[in-house]
C-alpha cells in the first residue's frame, strides 16, 4: 500500500512542502531514499522503538520511504513522525483519508515521545499558504505555530497523541489558540534597562536618541569603565516597537536557529546580541554543513552589538560588510544557496588606544609613538566608512554619580524617535528598500538633504580646517537629516548640520596624533 503524509524542509527562513511517500509491499527491507541525511537514515530504530513502546505494530515487510522532491536535501531528525504515521497508514493502523489535510512533523524518542523541532513557525506558514487544514507538530512549538492565522495547529507529546487524531473521527482535539494582540499588549514596549538610571553622559544619550531616530550605526570610543556597554545595552529600550511584519520575520529567525525559548510564541521586543570578540567568520555571518543563521541574523530588526572592536579578527569584521549595505547576508555552497536577512542596527565600542587612556582626561596615556594609530588601522576604512556616528564617551565624575536629579527615562526618548520615524515614513513610503535616513542611497541624500549656502559653507569649512574625508559628507548630511527630524524640521538648519559634523571623530586627521 501507498500512502503520503505532508511536512516541510527548511530553506533559509522559509520552508519548502515535502512529501514523504510510504510503500509498504511484500519482503523484508528497509529504504529511505531522496537524500536524506545520517540523522534521517537513523530515524528507522528510533520509530520503531516508539512504535513498539506506543503498544502499535511496526510491520515486517519491505519498506520504502521517499522524500519528495528529490532534488532538496533532508537533514534533522524532524522527519520522524510523519515517516512513522506514513508506515502505521501503509500497514492499515489508521485511516488515510484526513491524512492529505495535515502537515506534520516532530522527532521521536524511543518511548514514542514527541520532541520539539526548528523552524515551525517557517513551516507553519508553508502549511498556510500551500492551503492545507492543520498542522500537527510538538506540544513545545505549539504556541509558536499558533500564531499563523486560518490553519488549525495542534500540539502532540505522543505518538498515540496522533494516531488518535486519525482513528477517532468524532473525537477531534482542539486547535491551539494564540491572541496576538494579547501577547504586544503584555509584552511590547518592555525593556530590560533604562537610561535614567544612567548618571551625567547626556551628550553620550543624545547621540544614541539620534542612531535609534535615523537607524544609524554608532561607535562609542572611550577609556574602560566609562559606560560604553552600559549605554549600549539600553538602546533598545528607545527603538520604536516592532510592528507585526517585523515580529514575525524575527521569530523565524530565531525559530529557525532553535533560539525561542521554551514555549515561546512571538518575539515582542527587539534582540540584542552581543557576540564575544573570539566568535568566528561563520558564527557572525551564519551558514556552516547545516546552514544556521548568524548573529547578523539573530540581531535582525534590532542591536548587534559588539564590544572591544579591535579585538575581532580582521576577516570577521570584514564579512559584515556586505550584510550592513544590503540588509542580508547571502550564503552559496557548492550543495546549496541560502539568504538571511540581516538588518541590524550596529553599535560598537573600542578603547582609544591599547591602554585605554589616550585623551582621557585625567590619566596619562603609556602608549608609545605610533601604537594608537596602529590600534586604530585594525579596523578598515571600507567598515569604518559605514558608521555614520563616531562618539567619544568620557568618564562620569563623582559628583554626576553623587546627584540625585532625576533623568530622563527610556519612554520619553522613545517617544522622540517613534515621532522622527514617522515622518521617515512618509517621506520614504514610495521605497521599498529605505525604511530609515541612514538608508538612504547617494541620489536619495542628494534630494532629501539639500542644505542652504550658509550650511555648504560651514560643511566646507568643517570638511578643510578638521581634515574630514570625503566619505564623511554623505553620512554627515544623513544624521543632520535625522537631527532636522527630531527638531520636527522640514529644512537643515546650521545648527543641525553642527551637531551631525560633531560625531566623526575618527575622521579627523590627526585624531590619533
Amino acid at each position: 500500500m501507498l500512502v503520503k503524509v505532508y511536512g516541510g524542509a527548511l530553506s533559509g527562513v522559509d520552508a519548502l512542502t515535502i512529501t514523504v511517500e510510504v510503500s509498504v509491499t511484500g519482503g523484508m527491507n528497509y529504504t529511505i531514499v531522496g537524500l536524506p541525511d545520517n540523522a534521517v537514515k537513523e530515524s528507522l530504530f528510533r520509530i520503531e522503538s516508539a512504535i513498539k513502546f506506543s503498544g502499535l505494530h511496526m510491520p515486517r515487510q519491505k519498506i520504502v520511504v521517499n522524500l519528495a522532491p528529490a532534488d532538496i536535501r533532508k537533514e534533522g531528525s524532524a522527519y520522524d513522525l510523519p515517516i512513522a504515521i506514513s508506515i502505521l497508514a501503509a500497514s492499515g493502523q489508521i485511516d488515510t483519508e484526513k491524512l492529505a489535510d495535515y502537515f506534520i512533523m516532530g522527532e521521536l524518542s524511543l518511548d514514542g515521545g514527541v520532541q520539539p523541532l526548528k523552524g515551525a513557525l517557517s513551516i507553519a506558514l508553508q502549511a498556510r499558504n500551500e492551503g492545507f487544514k492543520g498542522f500537527i507538530l510538538p506540544h513545545q512549538n505549539s504556541r509558536e505555530a499558533a500564531i499563523v492565522k486560518e490553519l488549525d495547529v495542534y500540539g502532540v507529546s505522543t505518538l498515540n497523541e496522533v494516531v488518535s487524531i486519525f482513528r477517532n473521527a468524532g473525537h477531534q482535539p482542539s486547535p491551539v489558540n494564540v491572541n496576538l494582540d494579547e501577547i504586544f499588549f503584555n509584552d511590547s514596549g518592555h525593556a530590560d534597562f533604562d537610561f535614567s538610571e544612567v548618571k551625567g553622559q547626556q551628550n553620550i544619550k543624545r547621540a544614541l536618541e539620534i542612531a535609534a531616530a535615523g537607524g544609524h550605526n554608532v561607535m562609542l570610543i572611550g577609556p574602560p569603565g566609562a559606560g560604553k556597554t552600559m549605554l549600549a545595552r539600553r538602546l533598545p529600550g528607545i527603538l520604536p516597537p516592532l510592528s507585526i511584519e517585523e515580529a514575525l520575520e524575527t521569530t523565524k529567525i530565531h525559530s529557525v536557529a532553535g533560539k525561542l525559548p521554551a514555549s515561546g510564541s512571538l518575539l515582542t521586543t527587539r534582540p540584542f546580541r552581543s557576540p564575544h570578540h573570539t566568535i568566528s567568520d561563520v558564527a557572525l555571518v551564519g551558514g556552516g554543513m547545516h546552514p544556521q543563521p548568524g548573529e547578523i541574523s539573530l540581531a535582525h530588526n534590532g542591536v548587534l552589538f559588539l564590544d572591544e572592536l579591535p579585538e575581532f579578527k580582521r576577516a570577521v569584521l570584514e564579512v559584515m560588510r556586505q550584510p550592513l549595505e544590503e540588509r542580508k547576508v547571502a550564503i552559496s555552497r557548492a550543495r546549496f544557496s541560502v539568504e538571511y536577512p540581516a538588518g541590524f542596527m550596529l553599535i560598537a565600542s573600542m578603547n582609544p588606544c591599547p591602554c585605554g587612556f589616550y585623551n582621557h582626561p585625567e590619566k596619562t596615556c603609556v602608549c608609545g609613538p605610533g601604537v594608537v594609530q596602529r590600534y586604530l588601522s585594525k579596523i578598515s576604512g571600507p567598515l569604518l566608512d559605514r558608521i555614520d556616528l563616531h562618539v567619544e564617551v568620557t568618564p562620569v565624575n563623582f559628583d554626576e554619580l553623587a546627584s540625585k536629579e532625576q533623568t530622563e527615562k527610556s519612554e520619553q526618548i522613545r517617544e522622540r524617535v517613534i515621532a522622527a520615524r514617522r515622518i521617515q515614513d512618509v517621506r520614504f513610503r514610495t521605497s521599498r528598500q529605505t525604511y530609515a535616513n541612514a538608508q538612504m542611497s547617494p541620489r536619495m541624500v542628494r534630494k532629501v538633504c539639500g542644505i542652504d549656502q550658509t550650511g555648504e559653507k560651514l560643511l566646507k569649512n568643517a570638511m578643510e580646517k578638521l581634515g574630514l574625508s570625503a566619505r564623511a559628507y554623505d553620512r554627515i548630511l544623513k544624521v543632520a537629516r535625522t537631527i532636522a527630524d527630531l527638531d520636527n524640521n522640514e529644512h537643515i538648519g546650521t545648527q543641525h548640520l553642527a551637531e551631525a559634523i560633531h560625531y566623526r571623530s575618527l575622521d579627523r586627521e590627526g585624531w590619533a596624533g
